[in-house]
Formats: C-alpha cells, sequence, structure tokens
C-alpha cells in the first residue's frame, strides 16, 4: 500500500513526486520508459525560473529527477497499463507489478505530433 503514486516523469510529474516527498508521504514515481517529457527533445529553454542563461531540456529534467530522488522518491522505469479509479485504494498496473495508494497523481503530460517534413 502507498501512500502517493505519481504517473508520469515530465516538470509536472517530477514537481509533484518532489512535493510529495518532502511532505513525508514516500511517493513512488512510474517515470515510463521514455523519462523526461517533451522536454528531452529540447534545447535551450530560457523561460524556466532560476537559469539566467537558460538550460538545456534534458540537463533540466536530470536535475528534477535527482531532486526528487535526494528527497526519497522511488522511481519505476515503466510504463503504466491500466489504472482502476472505482473503488479505494486505487489500483495502478505497470508492467507485472500492481500497486495500491490512497492517492494518484497523474501528470502525463502530452506527447507533440509531428509532420515528419
Amino acid at each position: 500500500m502507498r501512500k502517493v503514486v505519481v504517473i508520469g516523469s515530465g516538470p509536472a510529474g517530477y514537481t509533484a513526486a518532489i512535493y510529495a516527498a518532502r511532505a513525508n508521504l514516500s511517493p513512488l514515481q512510474i517515470t515510463g520508459f521514455a523519462s523526461g517529457g517533451q522536454l528531452m527533445l529540447t534545447t535551450l529553454v530560457e523561460n524556466y525560473p532560476g537559469f539566467v542563461e537558460g538550460i538545456m531540456g534534458p540537463e533540466l529534467m536530470e536535475t528534477m529527477q535527482k531532486q526528487a530522488e535526494r528527497f526519497g522518491t522511488e522511481m519505476i522505469a515503466e510504463d503504466v497499463t491500466s489504472v482502476d479509479f472505482s473503488k479505494r485504494p486505487f489500483r495502478v498496473t505497470a508492467g507485472d507489478t500492481t500497486l495500491e495508494s490512497h492517492a494518484v497523481i497523474i501528470a502525463t503530460g502530452a506527447t507533440a505530433k509531428l509532420l515528419g517534413l
């Protein structure tokens, strides 16, 4: 049984994991196989606070991951295959593992649809 499960590993997912970990909720973050979100495809990020000269997208995501780990977030690199929110505790299945949790934070973000030109 988990207090909090975070689904997603973009900026919102890592932020949720950091805040949950700092609140002593021992979060489990399911990062998926393609962790880091769209910022992994981004070069220079100049509109994120705290980086006067900007920061590369992958570097920013690595920094967020390390910060979440520093506060005790446990991470699983699996894709979520199903969820059951019909009753409590909630159930989340990732790979061969089914987890039960009091709360689930969904921070799956978006996927760019590239034109391929």
